[in-house]
């Protein structure tokens, strides 16, 4: 069987980067750790020589990926029912229900993303691995929303660059604690995985750069509505960035935004909160709207999905707290 590749050009306007960054940028989907396997093992060709990963790509110079045939996928396909908003021969549009995992993981082998759509489609690009068929990009298990998977290598390319270049629109929505000073504003601080907790991430000027626009949309008694935008896509990083703020997602238990809210509050607004988080099982943070270029038909595609029972329930109560902004 053949090796399947994936070529790609450095753009003119390209400034000096290293080889395994280049790469990291231009495939988000492939793990680091499998680029610099690909990159020892001289899978990676640049103007057709094998090279190192520190080689400081240049512009115009032609990446030529090798990868490995994958034997088939080991995940089983399992028959769980799918809100699908889009689907054509090359990709396939789902709207994720909060509670399921994404892929296969230690712990979580049945009962995910990856375990439906095979049963759906059968047919899932093999860039991401044996574990994450098609996944350009993940939704933590209790983030509800839109999520955009491929069926074939070379759309999973075409969508990889565009998350890697910022070109895929991504809004999100979410109720946090507290009253952000500004109506709108802008978290750029870079996040790792923190080596205490490997579940959680963390800010720290050696992580990945990371970027996140919000805009108050409401205020209430003691929370607010906020819209999200991203132009990165790392892990937990809304959740991570509305913390580093001050203001969690509302009942993120990992990052603050159960309890511990609580302290300080006075008795009323003590019973208020309880009241809010005992109907609440996960962080309110929800995909609303993902728009991209579809790779092969060069259709300009935009999608929104209505907010979720649990959400929409709870901004009904909340509502009836309003304050102005």
């Amino acid at each position: 069987m053949s090796e399947k590749t994936i070529t790609l050009t450095v753009p003119e306007d390209k400034e000096k980067e290293r080889l395994d960054k280049f790469l990291t940028h231009q495939l988000p989907s492939v793990t680091r750790a499998k680029l610099k396997n690909l990159i020892d093992d001289d899978k990676v060709l640049v103007n057709g020589k094998p090279t190192k990963a520190g080689h400081l790509i240049r512009p115009g110079e032609e990446v030529v990926v090798h990868f490995p045939v994958v034997m088939p996928t080991t995940v089983e396909a399992e028959e769980i029912p799918l809100e699908i908003v889009f689907e054509d021969a090359h990709l396939i549009v789902v709207n994720k229900p909060a509670g399921m995992v994404v892929h296969p993981a230690c712990g979580n082998f049945r009962g995910t993303l990856v375990n439906a759509l095979l049963a759906h489609c059968n047919k899932l690009s093999s860039v991401g691995g044996e574990t994450r068929p098609g996944l350009v990009h993940r939704l933590d298990k209790d983030t509800s929303g839109l999520l955009v998977v491929a069926k074939d290598d070379v759309t999973h390319v075409g969508l990889a660059r565009q998350l890697a270049d910022r070109k895929m629109e991504r809004e999100y929505h979410a109720i946090v604690w507290g009253h952000p000073r500004q109506p709108r504003g802008t978290v750029e601080a870079a996040l790792q995985r923190n080596p205490k907790d490997r579940l959680r991430m963390m800010i720290h000027p050696d992580g990945k750069h990371a970027v996140t626009h919000y805009i108050v949309l409401e205020k209430f008694l003691l929370t607010s509505y906020l819209q999200l935008n991203l132009e990165t896509g790392r892990t937990h990083q809304i959740r991570v960035h509305l913390a580093s703020l001050g203001h969690p997602v509302f009942a993120d238990a990992t990052y603050g935004g159960r309890s511990r809210q609580l302290a300080g509050l006075n008795h009323d607004n003590t019973r208020l909160g309880l009241h809010l988080l005992k109907i609440c099982t996960r962080q309110m943070l929800h995909a609303r709207t993902l728009a991209f270029l579809h790779p092969v038909t060069q259709e300009l595609l935009r999608f929104s999905s209505a907010l979720p029972e649990d959400m929409a329930g709870l901004l009904q109560e909340l509502r009836q707290f309003s304050v102005s902004i």
